[in-house]
């Protein structure tokens, strides 16, 4: 369940309205502090609203509790695309959290002040996600560590390495991006006494307190700290002129889109349903899916094939999840760019508040799954102190929800719920130029 993302604060500091001007601006070396890029929030508003789906999905589809929708085995080709559309979202947030850091330096932060603009904003985030967004997926309390906790964790990784230089900082986010599939075979209890920052670093898994299950850490931080980095190395490419961005990014991403087509064809390397060549060395089992007895080459049908192929690791994120992902999304940004009239309005409001729209549409979503319960006659205590039942008791979920068509309605409702809220928050924020309005 649950997770696709969610935006940061640091990419609303200093905001002012989006300008289309900006990268033309940018690409002569006319930063200054308040200025944002129209495309970036174009497309941080595009994710989020793909986000949001999910989201709905998670709280209200009727198979939500019963399978992942991933699952070739009980999922339908709509139920598929429904959930693996939203796998865009966590890692183009993350990596323009990155590219923000750099807009933040080429605006004139540089040094200790970066450094601290990047560690009190990752701490900020990291507490947000213990609190707020933690209850808000909950009703009750439970720890749900999610993206918002690993931008969190990689913005003070990043406040550390922004004193190095940025080609540095990119070679060392390819090299986790690539590499942390390697330790895949891996486990904590390999560790000894180490196995809790292991973990942290790369499992994720359940949080225990005095043997008592509190929590759930989702993201482990180690690949998302290397995708922020990248951002931050490519940083300067989306203060370019369009037409010197836009193929430049193209290419990458037809780069990335081949290479993941050539690992996953061969089945070579860069997920952990793949036997990585160090857990083989050591004679360790690999990492594998739970539906690993089937590859995609022995699927029944092509349909089936097709998703089996597609079916990359998000948790963590897998080298060849990162490949499909952010590739296309590079093939896409010229074209996303380009959007006009209504479309990029409302995607512009969106994006320009991602932190708050993220923290406000949990709330809501949660809030429309129990009305939609209530109205349909279904039960409405379970929502409360729902993430703990889902990892705890699934079963006694089972029953609640509705078809796709419903999740795909509720979601606009949302969507329409929470625009004229951004509007709003917008126009706060450009008015409004107090120190801790960029928190928020």
């Amino acid at each position: 369940g649950g997770g696709n993302t969610m935006p940061n604060a640091a990419l609303e500091a200093d905001a002012t309205a989006a300008t289309s001007a900006a990268p033309a601006r940018a690409a002569s070396g006319a930063l200054s502090r308040g200025m944002r890029l129209s495309d970036v929030d174009l497309l941080r508003g595009l994710v989020i609203v793909i986000m949001a789906l999910d989201h709905v999905r998670d709280f209200v589809h009727a198979d939500a509790f019963r399978f992942d929708p991933l699952d070739v085995a009980h999922t339908t080709p709509l139920l598929y695309a429904t959930r693996w559309i939203t796998h865009f979202c966590a890692p183009t947030f993350v990596f323009l959290a990155g590219v923000s850091a750099w807009l933040q330096a080429a605006k004139g932060k540089q040094g200790p002040e970066l450094t601290r603009f990047l560690a009190a904003r990752g701490l900020w985030l990291v507490v947000v996600e213990a609190t707020i967004v933690s209850v808000a997926w909950s009703f009750g309390y439970f720890l749900f560590l999610q993206v918002i906790f690993a931008i969190g964790v990689s913005m003070l990784a990043l406040a550390l390495l922004v004193r190095l230089p940025r080609a540095i900082v990119l070679t060392i986010g390819v090299a986790i991006v690539v590499g942390h599939n390697a330790f895949d075979g891996m486990k904590p209890e390999q560790f000894g006494s180490l196995a809790p920052l292991w973990q942290f670093l790369h499992e994720g898994g359940p949080i225990l307190w005095n043997g008592e299950f509190v929590g759930m850490q989702m993201y482990p931080v180690l690949p998302w700290i290397g995708i922020m980095a990248v951002g931050y190395g490519m940083g300067p490419l989306f203060t370019m002129a369009p037409e010197r961005r836009d193929p430049l990014l193209r290419r990458i991403g037809l780069a990335m889109l081949v290479a993941f087509l050539l690992l996953r064809g061969f089945d070579v390397y860069g997920d952990p349903s793949i036997s990585s060549p160090l857990a083989a060395s050591q004679g360790t089992p690999a990492a594998v899916t739970p539906e690993a007895g089937l590859t995609w080459h022995d699927q029944p049908t092509t349909t089936a094939a097709v998703m089996k192929f597609m079916d990359v690791r998000k948790y963590p994120p897998s080298l060849l999840y990162v490949l499909a992902t952010l590739g296309t999304v590079f093939v896409l940004y010229g074209w996303i760019a380009r959007a006009s009239g209504i479309t990029r309005r409302v995607l512009l409001t969106f994006g320009a508040v991602p932190f708050f729209l993220y923290v406000a549409h949990i709330y809501v979503v949660h809030a429309l799954a129990i009305v939609a319960s209530a109205l349909g006659g279904k039960p409405v205590a379970p929502y409360f102190g729902v993430m703990r039942t889902i990892f705890t008791q699934p079963d006694t979920l089972v029953g609640l929800g509705y078809p796709l068509p419903i999740v795909y309605l509720l979601w606009i409702v949302a969507l329409a719920l929470l625009y004229p809220a951004c509007a709003w928050w917008g126009r706060v924020k450009q008015r409004r130029r107090e120190w801790w309005m960029s928190y928020l």
